[in-house]
């Protein structure tokens, strides 16, 4: 599907308003322009600003099966680090095409097991700008596809605001992507 391409929407579908974070329904034969797709989720241009779409309502764009959400991971041996650093990659601001991990959004992971041989897996996050109304929706996000891991039975995602976020944070992957090497 080809970036900036106009479509209708096939079907009436959820979404979350950017940058809100409100909740709303876009109905059937709303005019879209998608902006990016990454992260199993599509962000569109309307006519009522911008919205992101989850990988489930695909179909409503004329995609189908959606956008791949996360690599898929072997149920073989405990959980690693690696393994939730990769899944977390998989997570995007929609405004911004880089994922949390390079823009520098994620300064604390830490796995821990539980009492009955799973996992928990914490993570404390920032975002790039207080207030930001996708803060909520990007963690829950983060939260969902650690939990899609194998071995994982807690996840929990913290949005915090010291130290704050800077530039300086971006990995030199993300830096590339936005051109500002």
């Amino acid at each position: 599907m080809e970036y900036g391409t106009t479509m209708e929407l096939r079907r009436d579908c959820e979404a979350v308003q950017i940058p809100s974070g409100e909740r709303a329904v876009l109905a059937k034969g709303t005019q879209v322009q998608i902006t990016q797709t990454l992260g199993g989720t599509y962000t569109v241009y309307t006519p009522h600003g911008l919205f992101r779409i989850a990988a489930k309502d695909a179909d409503a764009l004329g995609v189908e099966g959606g956008a791949s959400a996360a690599p898929a991971m072997e149920a073989s041996g405990p959980l690693t680090e690696e393994a939730v650093w990769q899944v977390l990659k998989t997570c995007y601001d929609p405004e911004i095409p880089v994922n949390i991990v390079d823009l520098g959004l994620v300064y604390d992971l830490h796995i821990e097991p539980t009492p009955s041989g799973q996992s928990k897996v914490s993570v404390k996050m920032t975002l790039t700008a207080p207030g930001c109304g996708m803060g909520p929706v990007i963690a829950r996000d983060a939260q969902e596809k650690i939990l899609s891991l194998p071995g994982v039975e807690e996840a929990d995602v913290e949005v915090v605001w010291d130290p704050p976020w800077h530039q300086s944070m971006i990995s030199a992957e993300g830096r590339r992507i936005l051109g500002l090497e």
